[in-house]
């Protein structure tokens, strides 16, 4: 077994720069691996203890000159941090230096999770290193830093925790790596003048697996099948929207991409995987062609799939978005852009020439492939034009030729292919903005924040007219600061008179860990004994969160659509009724006072913005209405959207179970809790689990890592029954699921709820015996109750068996009335349900208590 790196650090002493990189070298024999020449270069420069650019192309290895310099900083008793811009990138990175460095050395901080935060090696984000540049300058502990996909320095929305480290650590040696920097020289002149260190760039378009590029005039799945067949795939087909992935793989399936064989071995490889969700069966049937889909719309455990799949190299085609240029890990041999522009947020231009060497640069696997394609297609008017040319010129009819798209295009053609492939990455601009978060960081520090802030501005990478902006908007946040005594003035004192900030700001302070304290300052404007309390809680607590837009989006068309209707019967005008559609938003429980008490706390804390208070109701509405995860999904036609709802769902959980204090969960905010955790888990566990590692600090990676298991086998592998609570909670959800079909009149989905329509010795249940006893009920009462009152743990009753081989759970059903005579009697086979991995339910009766039938 190969040693790893951290077995060759010395023990003994400190040793010199030369020793060192002898030893670093040696594990690099070891691994039998050959350095490149700009690695080596790189690597020399670092221990000769310059700063360095590394500008080189992707999968070249900058990860292993990385390495390297963590390594000497760690045998050195320095503290090296790593930082790249994607949260899951960054716990990657977490885990491979765990494996090469031990657990013990190394952190990890990305504002979701901290683990070991003050561990040697940190990795983080961007954002996390420029708070602790700010917050602590020149007495930070850190003298190495490591900047991955440094490019980010020019992002308009994040740029600035790029620049901040560079400004304000002169004590750090830096390493900033990208394979599409531009110009260097500026940053060189930057850092030297920062640290007094000489740098140097390391730079090199030699690419270990060089790209041949060709622009296609044919149809996209001509072009695709011509790919496959030629040999080039793996192939991932770039587009810029989850829809237009979508619609391309399930388009694919019209074309072979693979034989009989290759069908074969991927059915056996997805065997037993379960692709339960909404969206699951077109995953599904995509994979069985050969085609993958990879975008952030979908469910963890589907992405992890396609990325599983396609390192075993059984997948032929994947049809995924733009975020291939950060690094997602899907090895492939041919990058085909669907069109060479795309909406940046504000407009639709051509691509960057860095989104285009980002993006295209993932072509070509090191070790399996002599050269990479970059494939461009032509905009699909031009393509259909030029068949009906050629129809024209056999003797054909004319055709009427297409025009191109009038919204969210801008033509390309091959001189725009040519032009970006030779095109140098434009230069990276600087973002730097002043902050209230900034402020506060800076004047926290424990020396003359002031005037630190002073020279932060003026040694920002801005123009002279820029940063007299900057400090015009400094002072007039200062004063905002002033005025609400957030700081002040402390008099003079035999130490003299000094800045007090008077709140106390968390290691990684941002906006969250703001709205998180009008979140705990808000709660107890509430009223406990108010019937609607679990539910307003859960209001407060969506509040703070981001907002999932695409499902306010369709909330908000159902709304118009309701309004719509109404009006219509009403006979208003069509005039009247567009203005009353533009007055609707989606639902916002608790609006005012959400609004109202988030004023008064902006009042108190003017940085947070009026704008990030964002009242809605997903988590709620699933509550009241008792929705599971595939009916919210089906509702809303959110298919595409999966990941995005349980990203959701995953953060309230979150803040649920970590910020809202015990003191201010009663019952139903505890069956809330256990309620949205039993969902998330039974939806995609991998997301789960993964939170869990970590905020575990004794996490240790698995030796069998690099063994790939189906997401999902580890959670099939434990007893689905161990956990009474978990299981007893899954069981409630599935009854709920069950009645919430027989209230709407739908029967036959409510049996779908159950494990086993099959009575031993009895009648069968079908949807009229079901519509029978139904209509029974309704004799006697109103209707069935599902709010919160009807759902809580005290109307269901669960009694093991005495041969503990099954349950018997009799679930109250709640009437207006409350006489709560009748109920729905269920009995549990605990060893199917173990192996099903879900409760097995088989429904008794639905009858009044006294009842046996």
């Amino acid at each position: 077994m190969s040693k790893t790196l951290y077995d060759l650090i010395p023990r003994d002493e400190r040793l010199s720069n030369d020793v060192l990189l002898g030893r670093f070298l040696e594990y690099v024999e070891g691994r039998k691996l050959q350095l490149y020449p700009t690695q080596e270069s790189a690597i020399l420069e670092l221990y000769e203890e310059k700063n360095v650019i590394l500008n080189t192309p992707t999968g070249s290895g900058k990860s292993l000159v990385a390495a390297a310099l963590h390594f000497k900083a760690l045998a050195q008793g320095k503290r090296s941090i790593y930082t790249c811009p994607i949260k899951a990138l960054v716990n990657e990175k977490w885990m491979a230096l765990c494996r090469d460095f031990g657990p013990d050395n190394v952190g990890l901080s990305t504002g979701d999770a901290t683990v070991n935060h003050d561990a040697p090696i940190l990795c983080c984000t961007a954002e996390i290193l420029s708070n602790i540049a700010l917050r602590d300058g020149a007495q930070a502990n850190v003298q190495d830093v490591i900047m991955d996909e440094f490019h980010y320095y020019a992002d308009r929305d994040r740029g600035v925790a790029w620049q901040v480290p560079l400004l304000t650590l002169p004590q750090a040696r830096f390493l900033l790596m990208s394979a599409t920097l531009g110009e260097t020289a500026f940053f060189e002149e930057e850092l030297t003048k920062l640290n007094g260190k000489p740098s140097v760039t390391i730079q090199s378009n030699e690419r270990p697996v060089p790209l041949e590029h060709a622009y296609s005039e044919l149809p996209l799945a001509q072009t695709l099948e011509s790919l496959v067949a030629d040999g080039k795939s793996p192939v991932y087909v770039v587009h810029f929207t989850q829809l237009e992935a979508s619609q391309s793989a399930q388009d694919f399936t019209s074309i072979n991409v693979c034989s009989r064989d290759e069908k074969a071995a991927i059915a056996n490889a997805i065997e037993g995987f379960k692709f339960s969700s909404p969206y699951g069966p077109d995953i599904k049937k995509w994979l069985r062609h050969g085609i993958g889909v990879h975008h952030a719309g979908l469910l963890p455990k589907y992405r992890i799939l396609v990325e599983q799949l396609a390192q075993k190299g059984l997948l032929k085609v994947i049809c995924g978005t733009d975020t291939l240029g950060v690094g997602i890990n899907v090895p492939i041999r041919t990058v085909l852009f669907t069109r060479l522009c795309k909406f940046d947020g504000q407009k639709t231009g051509i691509l960057s020439a860095r989104d285009f060497h980002q993006i295209g640069g993932r072509a070509g696997r090191k070790g399996f492939d002599d050269k990479g394609w970059v494939v461009a297609q032509a905009p699909e008017h031009v393509v259909e034009n030029l068949k009906l040319d050629e129809k024209a010129a056999k003797g054909g009819k004319k055709g009427v030729k297409r025009k191109p798209p009038e919204h969210n295009f801008v033509n390309w053609d091959k001189n725009t292919f040519t032009r970006l492939i030779s095109a140098q990455p434009e230069r990276l601009t600087s973002r730097f903005q002043v902050t209230h978060a900034m402020l506060l960081n800076v004047l926290s520090r424990k020396a003359d924040g002031c005037r630190a802030m002073q020279q932060l501005i003026s040694r920002s990478h801005e123009t002279p007219k820029a940063k007299r902006a900057h400090i015009k908007r400094a002072w007039q946040l200062f004063r905002s600061l002033l005025d609400r005594k957030i700081v002040e003035f402390i008099p003079e004192t035999p130490e003299g008179a000094y800045l007090c900030v008077n709140i106390e700001l968390q290691e990684d302070f941002s906006m969250d860990q703001v709205l998180s304290l009008y979140l705990l300052e808000t709660i107890p404007l509430l009223d406990p004994e108010a019937p609607d309390y679990a539910l307003d809680l859960i209001t407060l607590v969506e509040s703070i969160l981001e907002n999932p837009e695409l499902i306010l989006r369709k909330q908000l068309d159902k709304v118009k659509d309701q309004k719509m209707a109404e009006m219509k019967q009403q006979g208003l005008e069509y005039d009247q009724r567009m203005d009353e559609l533009e007055k609707l938003e989606y639902p916002k429980p608790k609006r005012e006072f959400v609004y109202s008490t988030f004023n008064a706390f902006a009042d108190r804390h003017p940085w947070v913005g009026q704008e990030n208070i964002r009242p809605k109701s997903i988590a709620r509405e699933m509550f009241e209405e008792f929705r599971s995860f595939a009916d919210y999904i089906k509702g809303y036609e959110l298919h595409r959207a999966e990941g995005l709802l349980l990203r959701h769902l995953s953060s309230v959980h979150k803040v649920l179970t970590q910020t809202v204090p015990d003191t201010a969960k009663n019952d139903a905010v505890r069956e809330m809790e256990l309620y949205l955790g039993t969902m998330i888990r039974q939806v995609d566990s991998s997301l789960m689990d993964e939170w869990e590692r970590m905020r575990d600090p004794n996490y240790q990676p698995r030796a069998e890592a690099k063994e790939v298991r189906p997401p999902g086998a580890e959670e099939a592998d434990k007893d689905i029954t161990r956990d009474t609570k978990a299981f007893t909670s899954a069981i409630r959800n599935r009854i709920f699921s069950f009645l919430r079909g027989m209230v709407v009149r739908d029967y036959e989905q409510a049996l779908k709820h159950l494990s086993s329509l099959e009575q031993p010795g009895g009648e069968s249940w079908t949807p009229e015996r079901l519509r029978q006893a139904h209509e029974a009920y309704h004799a006697d009462h109103q209707y069935i109750c599902l709010d919160p009152n009807a759902r809580n743990t005290r109307h269901t009753y669960v009694v093991p068996s005495e041969d503990k081989k099954h349950w018997r759970v009799q679930q109250m059903l709640v009437d207006p009335e409350e006489h709560n005579d009748w109920v729905a009697e269920f009995e549990i086979d605990l060893a199917q349900s173990r192996i099903a991995g879900e409760p097995f339910i088989t429904l008794k009766k639905v009858g009044s208590l006294t009842s046996t039938a």
